[in-house]
């Protein structure tokens, strides 16, 4: 009997876990669309690398502001109809991106960068504590693997369908070629370019109203907080979080966590062009970061939690995330031999050392998001979706640390700029090794129960 209502539970989880893979297919496309789009942006608005981080600011800036508001949508609505907004608001971000394209307009893209951002927000708010909660605590961070897997292999497709999409019959738009042309054939070419982006922002706003209207009649049940023993049921404010050190904590570890995923997946392109990559490979370097973290994802599912802890994979993601940076920093801008003996054996172009240091911490920053989620979230009962809020909220990191990146870029070398990711990294460590088990404020760090970690 007690086998039978296993089977069926698990059953029951299917097709809700299936729909929101989905989701996060959607959303990983849309948000590693943004490593194509700063190089892009920085060609037709004519940007330094400050300006051009700009691009992924304003997109996690909106995790910041909206954070609050989309829970409490959720709370008003519940997970699957806020779910659905959240698809109809990147829907109208998407279009917003048609004037910005028009005009050429750098502020209206930036715009249409918070819109779609604040879109995903409610995704984002809604879908993560939800893939939590369908399961065993100690394999959460499995299931949102799975997820990730979705998302990141979304970007590994992102950067290539919009160097199709978009770059496909255009000629005469490198760096040096634009700078041979006159004023007057350089402006209208660069017009030629933009407009590139409106059909392919059109389709995707279709498609992202269609799965808005489906998502209403989507069988997804709602989920529930518990409330835990010596907690009591009733109104659940913002401020009640803050009295889990563990969570505000990897709040703070998921800040530093997302801007150096950014960094390390939307600044990879300045950098091959450092490097004097041509325009379009350095628009679709965002695939290599994302086709490392999709690796990493694969050694996550099978390994956590049979071979290892959620927290000892969070630990060895810092330690390497300090390696792989130090090696960006040192490597070789001119030296292709990593790439040659390994990427391109599948037919995909050399890129220089150093370049493929940074895609490889997409390897190092993938058992992060899936890992301090669940020792994040664990023992918060009935604050579970206010602690989801604030953990949104961290994506700001996003927002911040790619501009400092883009800052020393600018005024001194985009290669050793990449050093703000250290103290980010170390940081994360911290959190591995101590930082989750703080569930006191003032107290000694307390051993996590074993099949939380």
């Amino acid at each position: 009997m007690t086998e039978q209502k296993s089977t069926q539970a698990s059953g029951s989880v299917v097709i809700p876990m299936a729909i929101i893979a989905g989701l996060f297919f959607i959303f990983g496309f849309v948000t590693w669309l943004n490593g194509a789009l700063i190089p892009f942006l920085q060609t037709i608005c004519d940007l330094s690398a400050f300006e051009a981080m700009l691009v992924a600011s304003a997109f996690y800036a909106a995790y910041t502001f909206m954070a609050l508001p989309m829970a409490y949508i959720i709370e008003r609505t519940g997970y699957k109809n806020g779910m659905a907004v959240g698809l109809f608001i990147t829907a109208v971000g998407a279009l917003i991106f048609i004037p910005a394209a028009y005009g050429r307009d750098f502020s209206i893209f930036l715009l249409a960068q918070f819109v779609v951002g604040s879109g995903l927000t409610i995704l984002q708010t809604a879908s993560n504590p939800y893939v939590v909660k369908l399961g065993p605590p100690e394999s959460a961070a499995v299931r949102i693997c799975i997820m990730g897997l979705l998302n990141k292999g979304a970007g590994v497709v992102a950067p290539i369908v919009f160097s199709a999409l978009v770059l496909s019959g255009i000629t005469g738009v490198s760096e040096a070629e634009l700078a041979v042309l006159s004023e007057a054939a350089r402006d209208i070419k660069l017009n030629e370019l933009a407009g590139q982006l409106v059909n392919p922002y059109i389709g995707m706003a279709i498609v992202l109203a269609v799965l808005g209207a489906a998502m209403i009649f989507a069988p997804i049940p709602d989920i529930e907080d518990e409330v835990l023993d010596g907690q009591e049921d009733g109104d659940i404010r913002l401020s009640g979080v803050f009295q889990f050190p563990h969570l505000v904590l990897g709040a703070l570890a998921l800040f530093f966590y997302v801007g150096v995923e950014v960094i390390a997946g939307d600044a990879i392109g300045l950098l091959g062009k450092q490097a004097g990559l041509d325009g379009s490979v350095a628009s679709m370097l965002t695939s290599f970061t994302m086709i490392f973290m999709v690796i990493g994802y694969v050694v996550g599912v099978v390994a956590i939690p049979r071979f290892i802890s959620q927290q000892a994979a969070l630990m060895m993601s810092a330690i390497l995330g300090v390696i792989f940076t130090a090696c960006v920093m040192t490597g070789s801008l001119q030296s292709t031999a990593m790439s040659s003996a390994t990427l391109s054996l599948f037919g995909m172009p050399e890129i220089p050392n150093a370049v493929y240091f940074v895609a490889l911490l997409g390897f190092a920053n993938a058992m992060c998001w899936p890992a301090i989620w669940p020792l994040s979230l664990q023992g918060l009962g009935k604050y579970t979706s206010k602690g989801a809020a604030l953990l949104i909220m961290g994506i700001a990191g996003g927002a911040v640390l790619p501009p400092i990146y883009g800052h020393f870029a600018d005024t001194g070398d985009g290669q050793l700029a990449y050093a703000v990711s250290i103290p980010a990294y170390l940081y994360i460590l911290f959190y591995a090794v101590k930082g989750h088990k703080i569930t006191r404020w003032g107290a000694k760090s307390e051993k996590a129960a074993p099949e939380q970690v």
